[in-house]
Formats: C-alpha cells, sequence, structure tokens
C-alpha cells in the first residue's frame, strides 16, 4: 500500500477564504490559476488534459480521483493542460486492466502540483455561491500575506487570451490523406477526439495556428473549415474573428465548437460574457430547438454569447437552448453554410448524444462540395 500525502496544504482564494488539505504524494508545491468545478464521474485524465482548462485550478466532485489509473492512449492534448488539482481522496492505488500507470505516476511525470483530503463538498457550495475567482493551492502554509500578494498579481480569466498558449506552433495534418474531403481547422486548443470525429467521416484535416489568416487556410482548397474548443476570453481573438468573418464572407461550410462557437458569434456582431461559474461536466441537459429533443452533453466553458443580441441578430437562428439555465447552447446562420454549439459533441470524457452534429457537418462539405463541380 503506497503511502498517503501528508505535508499540509491550503487553498487560498481571491476573497481570503482558506480551505484546508494535503498535498499529493507529499510534494512541496505552489500553483496559481482560476478555481472551477467539474461534476463528471469519469473521465478525470481527459478532463486534465483538455486544453479548454489551460490556466485553471479544478476542483474534482467525484469523491474519489485515481482509482483506475490512466491510459497513455486518454489524453486529449500533449500533457496536462490544468495548473493544479483539487480533490477529496487521491488513490494512489489503482486497478483497471488497461491501465498503465498511476494517476500520481501520470501528474508527477507532468510536473502538475496537486492537494486532496479538501472538503470539496463545501469548496464548490462556496464557489457557486460567489462564482469562480482566481485562487492558490500551496504548502507554504506559514507565509498567508505573501500568498495573497502574489496571487493579487494574477490576472483575471475575464479580458485574457489563452489560445496562443496551447496551440500548435506549426501546421499539420490529421487523418486519412486519401480520404474524398479535407478541412482547414483553426486551432485554439483544440482536442484531439474532435478530430478523430471529423477524419472518421472520410475527411482529411490540416490544423493551422491560432493567428492564421484565411487566405493561409483557403490555399489548402478545403472543402470547409473548422474553429476549435480552447481556453480563455474570446473576445481578445482579434485574429481568429477576423478569419472567421472571411471564412463566413467566402460561405464555405463552417462548424465551430465551444470557444469556436463564441468566435464565429463575435464574428456576427453577437457579443460574449463571463457568467457566474460556467458549466464543466458530463450531464448539461440541452434541447434542440428544430427538433424538439433533449440532448445530454459534455460541457467545459466560463464563458457565454449574448442571448438577447443573438435572437436580434437578424443572420442568426438560435437551435439549442441549455435547459438549466436558458443559455445560448447552438446557433446557425440563416443564408450560410455556418453553425456551431457551446458544448462538446465528441464528449471524451461524456455521452454521445451529440455526435450527429459531426454528420451535419459531413452532409454540408458534401453537399458544398457537389454544388462547387456542379
Amino acid at each position: 500500500m503506497k503511502y498517503k500525502s501528508k505535508r499540509r496544504a491550503i487553498l487560498l482564494l481571491a476573497d481570503g477564504t482558506i480551505f484546508h488539505g494535503k498535498s499529493v504524494g507529499d510534494k512541496e508545491g505552489t500553483a496559481f490559476g482560476e478555481v472551477c468545478f467539474n461534476t463528471g464521474m469519469t473521465g478525470y485524465q481527459e478532463i486534465f488534459t483538455d486544453p479548454s482548462y489551460f490556466g485553471q485550478l479544478m476542483i474534482t466532485t467525484n469523491a474519489h480521483i485515481g482509482n483506475y489509473g490512466t491510459n497513455a492512449d486518454e489524453v486529449e492534448s500533449e500533457g496536462v493542460k490544468i495548473a493544479g488539482l483539487i480533490c477529496k481522496n487521491f488513490s494512489y492505488n489503482y486497478s483497471r486492466q488497461d491501465a498503465d500507470s498511476s494517476l500520481e505516476d501520470f501528474l508527477n511525470r507532468n510536473e502538475l502540483f496537486s492537494i486532496s483530503e479538501v472538503d470539496t463538498r463545501a469548496l464548490v457550495s462556496y464557489i457557486r455561491d460567489n462564482g469562480a475567482m482566481n485562487a492558490v493551492i500551496s504548502t507554504d502554509v506559514e507565509n498567508i500575506q505573501a500568498l495573497k500578494a502574489k496571487l493579487a498579481e494574477v490576472p483575471s480569466m475575464e479580458g485574457l487570451e489563452l489560445a496562443s498558449k496551447v496551440s500548435t506552433k506549426e501546421p499539420y495534418y490529421y487523418g486519412d490523406e486519401n480520404a474524398t474531403y479535407r478541412i482547414s481547422a483553426l486551432d485554439i486548443g483544440i482536442k484531439k477526439n474532435i478530430l478523430r470525429n471529423i477524419s472518421k467521416r472520410d475527411v482529411y484535416i490540416k490544423v493551422f495556428p491560432y493567428n492564421t489568416t484565411f487566405e493561409e487556410m483557403e490555399a489548402w482548397q478545403p472543402n470547409g473549415y473548422f474553429i476549435s474548443n480552447g481556453p480563455g476570453d474570446p473576445e481578445p481573438l482579434s485574429e481568429a474573428i477576423a478569419t472567421a468573418k472571411k471564412i463566413i464572407e467566402s460561405d464555405s461550410p463552417l462548424f465551430g465548437i465551444c470557444l469556436g462557437h463564441q468566435v464565429i458569434a463575435l464574428a456576427n456582431g453577437v457579443s460574449t460574457y463571463k457568467m457566474h461559474n460556467g458549466h464543466r461536466g458530463i450531464n448539461h441537459p440541452v434541447k434542440n430547438l428544430l427538433t424538439g429533443k433533449g440532448e445530454i452533453t459534455s460541457q467545459n466553458h466560463g464563458f457565454a454569447i449574448n442571448k438577447e443580441e443573438a435572437e436580434a441578430n437578424a443572420d442568426l437562428e438560435i437551435t439549442h437552448i441549455h435547459l438549466n439555465d436558458q443559455t445560448v447552447a447552438g446557433i446557425r446562420m440563416k443564408d450560410k453554410n455556418v453553425f456551431s454549439v457551446q458544448y462538446h459533441p465528441e464528449a471524451s470524457p461524456g455521452p454521445h448524444d451529440a455526435e450527429y452534429l459531426f454528420d451535419q457537418f459531413q452532409d454540408l462539405i458534401k453537399k458544398s462540395a457537389k454544388e462547387v463541380v456542379s
């Protein structure tokens, strides 16, 4: 039986509130970021490697983390993207036939500082009431004032551009080069499972950095375009917004997910705002207004688009609504081949209710390709 963490640690919130815990693996360390929580009961490895979480301290509401270990194939990017982990019970031992290492070893390889034995139920309740805010986790429990001073210097997530921190530095290809169709994808924090879902629909993908122009993406002569998920505030992404505007003007098929959805909204003159807590979990109910059907979805976002502005925009139609708070979960352009959703149809982790959206994108690509040929 492995040791349990013994070193004292704290979580210090920006408003001065302190929660107590122990460092995972008896490590010394300090980590800063915006604190948020994910309600998923599984999929911690995918969550920790999701680029959309870059710069955030992750609270896991599931009582046990690490009990099924990790697997090298179950990552959504190269390396861990969260700034730190806060959990209740950390399992140093694991039992799963497909696991190739413990979560402790996985986090150590990625140099991630984590704390456990925190009253996460009380912490999440506090964050729900008081909203997402910056925080620090640390074993430097005797120097609270110094931690407060450093925490005060951490920038707010509102107004923070983070896509450049997680985007590819150089273009790369994904999928079968002999596929019938091909798309240009703008990487502002893309997940691997998105690429898997697009490519398995007879599509070859060229992935471009976050600041790529439309002209550079168009030069590959794609049949359509995709704008990915990602971290941070969408409004500072002026280059991505400009690229989205030109894609829209070209009337090419365009699909956006999460941050990509917000970029498409901004390209249409619809503003975004920072949410009180955001949506992070794998059981969020969404209604498809076009079909009347409900979907259980995987979500991870701290910003949303302005519903009143979307309703007033003559070029847009709201297609999906989040049933918990009536925020906009999907839009499409009435006279263009453009649509987007705020949630994650590729899940990983999560349900597969919304995978049809990739089929919808494929149908737009096929239709557009036929029109070009004719």
